[in-house]
């Protein structure tokens, strides 16, 4: 999505007002395997109007791997002979934003009904409000489990912010069958 208008001063003006936190900690994040998984990516996702590069990252390796499953079961055919990884990064986010329950949201004008939608309008302002005023990131509840995700800006975010741990092959259509939705 592009927006052909200015940003809204009320949303800049609220996210401005709350406090910016350091996250250090574990993240993980599913790739396809062969890309790099600190490379961002301009994807117009649930945060990210596709105007900057973000990493979608998961506080929880189930958390990352439900989501990629999501996007994946949307194809007509799931594209059973790629082959994925989960990645386990180190983080060090110095001037991040935490809304991590639906009331955060709430409070950001977020639609809770909606929010495991593919309606992101609201998530991509937020997202790009942050962005703009210079933050390295979001933590914000994971829309397919039950955990928070880490949305990384990588414009804004220092290059040494994260570091690849380690990297393990998942196969998804296995981990959907052995994992149930806890959302």
């Amino acid at each position: 999505m592009t927006f052909t208008h200015a940003r809204d001063i009320v949303l800049l003006d609220a996210i401005d007002a709350l406090p910016r936190i350091g996250y250090e900690g574990p993240l993980w994040r599913v790739c396809r395997q062969g890309r790099d998984p600190l490379q961002g990516h301009a994807s117009g996702g649930r945060w990210d109007p596709g105007r900057f590069d973000v990493l979608y990252c998961s506080l929880d390796p189930n958390g990352a791997a439900a989501e990629m499953q999501f996007h994946l079961s949307r194809e007509p055919v799931f594209p059973s002979k790629l082959v994925f990884e989960r990645h386990h990064l180190g983080a060090q986010l110095k001037r991040t934003l935490r809304l991590g329950d639906m009331t955060a949201l709430a409070a950001l004008d977020v639609d809770i009904k909606t929010y495991g939608s593919l309606h992101y309008q609201r998530c991509q302002e937020i997202g790009d409000a942050a962005c703009f005023l210079g933050l390295d990131g979001l933590i914000v509840p994971n829309a397919r489990w039950d955990c928070l995700n880490a949305v990384i800006f990588t414009e804004t975010a220092e290059p040494s912010a994260l570091k690849l741990l380690s990297s393990e092959q998942i196969d998804l259509m296995n981990w959907a069958r052995k994992f149930k939705k806890p959302r």
